[in-house]
């Protein structure tokens, strides 16, 4: 029996989410007292992966897994899931990650919980902790399947540097046919992703207008932080689709979330109810957005955050 680790990575570099998932799957390896498999796809780094706990490492190298589709990807882990005896597979939050998840369980008959935010309650039987009703609460549930698939809340596990075995195999796979061709793929710009980021800034309609984005993404630089913005904002065409934070864009589970002239439609409360710490500035008191944060701020963004940027460049 073995835990398998899907570890995703982009030109060689593996996402933060993708070392939580190992750290994850370390532990839960650890407790079952099996080893930890990671595998990834056309990586050369993917010996990186052995600090954090990964005692067998696959990367598969295939001409039609350069970018991802899910029946290739899924073909191949299945491959690999039979191959070495595995019964839990762990895959981060990200759209890719779940929709693996999905094919994988229906594939196999397993059982397959997202939004997981602990290790396992208990082995046998086997039952979880998970974030539910858009993360304001929690539910303990119970995988009954041979295969259990298990997909982590971000930033809920942490990440952690525990030295595996690092045995590097090789994995020989034929070419998968399939129908699918990706032709076009969209990425945000910028060094720091929402996906990635400890610390997001994010801005609705109380900016005004897109000329004004500047401070935004001044006080973002010097916070190391991504950039987001409301739906509205998006919709207008002010910032990229890329930046859409909340249920209906990218879901955001950042250690501090700061929102910048957003009211808090419970649209963009539900897409960043797992952040850690919610911070508000907005100029109208009875913005929903203060109900649901930890520190409010009710003033004019554009005399908060140039104030803001001044003291901390005075820190710096």
């Amino acid at each position: 029996m073995s835990v398998l680790v899907y570890s995703e990575s982009e030109k060689n570099s593996f996402k933060k989410s993708s070392y939580e998932a190992v750290s994850y799957g370390k532990s839960l390896a650890d407790k079952m007292g099996v080893e930890l498999i990671c595998v990834t796809f056309n990586c050369s780094n993917s010996q990186k992966l052995k600090n954090f706990g990964a005692d067998k490492i696959f990367n598969i190298e295939s001409q039609n897994s350069q970018e991802f589709t899910c029946k290739v990807y899924s073909t191949l882990l299945l491959k690999v899931i039979e191959t070495e005896n595995v019964s839990t597979v762990i895959l981060s939050s990200s759209a890719d990650s779940k929709y693996l998840g999905a094919y994988l369980a229906g594939y196999t008959y397993g059982s397959y919980i997202s939004n997981v935010v602990e290790l396992p309650e208990s082995i046998n039987p086997f039952i979880v902790k998970r974030s539910c009703f858009t993360n304001k609460a929690f539910s303990s549930t119970e995988l009954k399947g041979d295969l259990k698939i298990i997909s982590i809340s971000s930033n809920s596990y942490g990440i952690f540097e525990k030295e595996g075995k690092g045995s590097q195999e090789e994995f020989k796979v034929d070419e998968i046919e399939t129908n699918h061709k990706v032709t076009n793929i969209e990425k945000q710009s910028g060094s720091v992703t929402i996906a990635d980021a400890d610390i997001v800034v994010s801005a609705g309609r109380g900016l005004k207008g897109p000329e004004n984005w500047k401070m935004i993404e001044e006080l973002a630089g010097l916070l190391g932080a991504a950039t987001a913005c409301s739906k509205p904002v998006s919709d207008m065409g002010w910032r990229p689709h890329s930046e859409h934070v909340g249920q209906t864009g990218k879901p955001v589970s950042s250690n501090l979330y700061i929102a910048i002239g957003i009211s808090g439609a419970i649209q963009h409360l539900a897409g960043i109810n797992s952040s850690k710490v919610k911070v508000v500035i907005n100029s109208d008191p009875e913005a929903p957005f203060f109900k649901a944060a930890d520190y409010g701020v009710v003033g004019d963004a554009f005399e908060v955050i140039p104030r803001l940027i001044q003291e901390l460049k005075a820190k710096v």
